[in-house]
Protein backbone atom coordinates (compact mmCIF):
# COMPACT_ATOMS: atom_id res chain seq x y z
CA UNK A 1 0.00 0.00 0.00
CA UNK A 2 1.38 3.43 -0.92
CA UNK A 3 1.73 6.31 1.55
CA UNK A 4 -1.07 8.14 -0.27
CA UNK A 5 -3.42 5.19 0.20
CA UNK A 6 -2.38 4.78 3.85
CA UNK A 7 -3.25 8.43 4.51
CA UNK A 8 -6.85 7.91 3.35
CA UNK A 9 -7.45 4.79 5.48
CA UNK A 10 -9.15 5.64 8.78
CA UNK A 11 -6.97 4.76 11.82
CA UNK A 12 -9.62 2.38 13.23
CA UNK A 13 -9.71 0.41 9.98
CA UNK A 14 -5.91 0.31 9.78
CA UNK A 15 -5.60 -0.95 13.37
CA UNK A 16 -8.40 -3.53 12.96
CA UNK A 17 -6.80 -4.86 9.76
CA UNK A 18 -3.45 -5.35 11.55
CA UNK A 19 -5.06 -7.59 14.17
CA UNK A 20 -7.53 -9.45 11.96
CA UNK A 21 -7.62 -13.24 11.83
CA UNK A 22 -11.26 -13.58 10.77
CA UNK A 23 -13.27 -11.21 8.59
CA UNK A 24 -16.93 -11.22 7.59
CA UNK A 25 -16.99 -10.51 3.88
CA UNK A 26 -20.14 -9.62 1.92
CA UNK A 27 -20.06 -9.60 -1.86
CA UNK A 28 -22.89 -7.82 -3.64
CA UNK A 29 -26.21 -8.48 -1.93
CA UNK A 30 -25.10 -11.85 -0.51
CA UNK A 31 -25.01 -12.43 3.23
CA UNK A 32 -21.59 -11.94 4.87
CA UNK A 33 -19.40 -15.04 5.19
CA UNK A 34 -16.79 -15.56 7.91
CA UNK A 35 -13.36 -16.11 6.31
CA UNK A 36 -9.91 -16.58 7.81
CA UNK A 37 -7.55 -13.95 6.56
CA UNK A 38 -3.94 -12.85 6.85
CA UNK A 39 -3.06 -9.16 7.22
CA UNK A 40 0.04 -8.06 5.27
CA UNK A 41 1.09 -4.47 4.58
CA UNK A 42 -2.25 -2.94 5.63
CA UNK A 43 -4.48 -5.22 3.53
CA UNK A 44 -6.17 -8.57 4.08
CA UNK A 45 -5.44 -11.69 2.03
CA UNK A 46 -8.00 -14.47 1.68
CA UNK A 47 -7.61 -17.89 0.01
CA UNK A 48 -10.72 -19.58 -1.37
CA UNK A 49 -11.42 -22.56 -3.58
CA UNK A 50 -11.39 -26.36 -3.51
CA UNK A 51 -9.88 -27.71 -0.32
CA UNK A 52 -10.04 -24.25 1.26
CA UNK A 53 -12.83 -21.99 2.47
CA UNK A 54 -15.83 -21.15 0.35
CA UNK A 55 -16.19 -17.45 -0.50
CA UNK A 56 -19.12 -17.20 -2.92
CA UNK A 57 -18.60 -14.47 -5.51
CA UNK A 58 -15.32 -13.16 -4.11
CA UNK A 59 -13.18 -14.51 -6.97
CA UNK A 60 -15.19 -12.46 -9.51
CA UNK A 61 -15.87 -9.38 -7.37
CA UNK A 62 -14.24 -5.97 -7.69
CA UNK A 63 -15.57 -4.70 -4.36
CA UNK A 64 -16.76 -6.17 -1.08
CA UNK A 65 -17.91 -5.06 2.36
CA UNK A 66 -15.66 -6.23 5.21
CA UNK A 67 -16.58 -6.37 8.90
CA UNK A 68 -13.93 -6.89 11.56
CA UNK A 69 -14.17 -7.62 15.26
CA UNK A 70 -12.22 -6.22 18.17
CA UNK A 71 -10.38 -7.82 21.07
CA UNK A 72 -13.68 -8.21 22.93
CA UNK A 73 -15.07 -10.40 20.13
CA UNK A 74 -17.70 -7.88 19.03
CA UNK A 75 -17.94 -6.00 15.79
CA UNK A 76 -16.01 -2.73 15.72
CA UNK A 77 -15.86 -1.58 12.10
CA UNK A 78 -17.36 -2.21 8.66
CA UNK A 79 -15.55 -0.85 5.61
CA UNK A 80 -15.62 -1.08 1.80
CA UNK A 81 -12.83 -3.07 0.20
CA UNK A 82 -11.31 -3.15 -3.25
CA UNK A 83 -10.84 -6.79 -4.25
CA UNK A 84 -7.97 -7.81 -6.51
CA UNK A 85 -6.72 -11.27 -7.34
CA UNK A 86 -3.08 -12.16 -6.98
CA UNK A 87 -2.28 -14.29 -10.01
CA UNK A 88 0.06 -17.29 -9.71
CA UNK A 89 2.15 -15.93 -12.59
CA UNK A 90 2.32 -12.40 -11.10
CA UNK A 91 5.27 -10.84 -9.34
CA UNK A 92 3.49 -10.67 -5.93
CA UNK A 93 2.50 -14.33 -5.86
CA UNK A 94 5.80 -15.81 -4.68
CA UNK A 95 6.14 -13.62 -1.61
CA UNK A 96 2.49 -13.15 -0.62
CA UNK A 97 1.31 -16.73 -1.16
CA UNK A 98 4.22 -18.14 0.84
CA UNK A 99 3.52 -15.78 3.76
CA UNK A 100 -0.19 -16.65 3.72
CA UNK A 101 0.61 -20.39 3.52
CA UNK A 102 2.90 -20.10 6.53
CA UNK A 103 -0.05 -18.75 8.57
CA UNK A 104 -2.45 -21.48 7.37
CA UNK A 105 -3.22 -23.73 10.32
CA UNK A 106 -3.93 -27.46 10.00
CA UNK A 107 -2.88 -27.63 6.37
CA UNK A 108 -1.51 -30.90 5.07
CA UNK A 109 1.92 -30.53 3.56
CA UNK A 110 4.55 -27.84 3.70
CA UNK A 111 3.87 -24.19 2.86
CA UNK A 112 5.60 -24.68 -0.51
CA UNK A 113 3.31 -27.62 -1.35
CA UNK A 114 0.31 -25.58 -0.24
CA UNK A 115 1.31 -22.67 -2.50
CA UNK A 116 1.68 -25.08 -5.41
CA UNK A 117 -1.84 -26.48 -4.80
CA UNK A 118 -3.28 -22.98 -4.48
CA UNK A 119 -1.72 -21.92 -7.79
CA UNK A 120 -3.52 -24.76 -9.55
CA UNK A 121 -6.92 -24.77 -7.82
CA UNK A 122 -7.54 -21.73 -5.60
CA UNK A 123 -7.85 -17.96 -5.68
CA UNK A 124 -5.77 -15.63 -3.53
CA UNK A 125 -7.68 -12.36 -3.05
CA UNK A 126 -6.37 -9.07 -1.72
CA UNK A 127 -8.88 -6.90 0.20
CA UNK A 128 -7.65 -3.32 0.46
CA UNK A 129 -9.54 -0.55 2.30
CA UNK A 130 -11.29 1.65 -0.27
CA UNK A 131 -12.83 4.56 1.55
CA UNK A 132 -14.13 5.64 4.93
CA UNK A 133 -15.67 3.21 7.40
CA UNK A 134 -19.35 2.47 6.73
CA UNK A 135 -20.10 1.69 10.38
CA UNK A 136 -17.97 2.26 13.48
CA UNK A 137 -18.51 3.44 17.04
CA UNK A 138 -21.91 5.10 17.42
CA UNK A 139 -23.05 4.12 13.91
CA UNK A 140 -22.86 0.36 14.64
CA UNK A 141 -26.31 -1.24 14.95
CA UNK A 142 -27.56 -2.11 18.45
CA UNK A 143 -29.26 -5.38 17.52
CA UNK A 144 -27.47 -8.71 17.06
CA UNK A 145 -27.94 -9.02 13.28
CA UNK A 146 -28.06 -12.79 13.75
CA UNK A 147 -29.70 -14.50 10.79
CA UNK A 148 -32.42 -17.05 11.46
CA UNK A 149 -31.35 -20.67 10.90
CA UNK A 150 -31.88 -21.95 7.37
CA UNK A 151 -34.60 -24.52 6.90
CA UNK A 152 -33.22 -28.02 6.49
CA UNK A 153 -34.67 -31.50 6.34
CA UNK A 154 -33.78 -33.69 9.31
CA UNK A 155 -30.85 -35.98 8.72
CA UNK A 156 -32.34 -38.85 10.68
CA UNK A 157 -35.87 -39.68 11.63
CA UNK A 158 -36.56 -39.57 15.33
CA UNK A 159 -37.49 -42.99 16.66
CA UNK A 160 -39.62 -43.67 19.66
CA UNK A 161 -37.59 -44.44 22.75
CA UNK A 162 -36.99 -48.07 23.63
CA UNK A 163 -38.96 -49.38 26.59
CA UNK A 164 -38.00 -52.39 28.54
CA UNK A 165 -41.49 -53.04 29.82
CA UNK A 166 -44.93 -51.51 29.70
CA UNK A 167 -46.16 -49.44 32.54
CA UNK A 168 -49.75 -50.31 33.43
CA UNK A 169 -52.07 -47.76 34.79
CA UNK A 170 -54.57 -48.68 37.44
Amino acid sequence: MTQEQEATVPPLVAEAVKKAAVAWVAVGDRAPVALWCVPLDGVLHVVSGPGEQSAPGLAEAATAIVTLRGDHGGRIVTWPAEVTRIAPDGEQWASVALQVAAKRLNASGSPAELVQRWSADCVLSRLAPAGPALAAGQTLPDDSLAAPPRAAAPVRQTRRPFRLHRVRRR
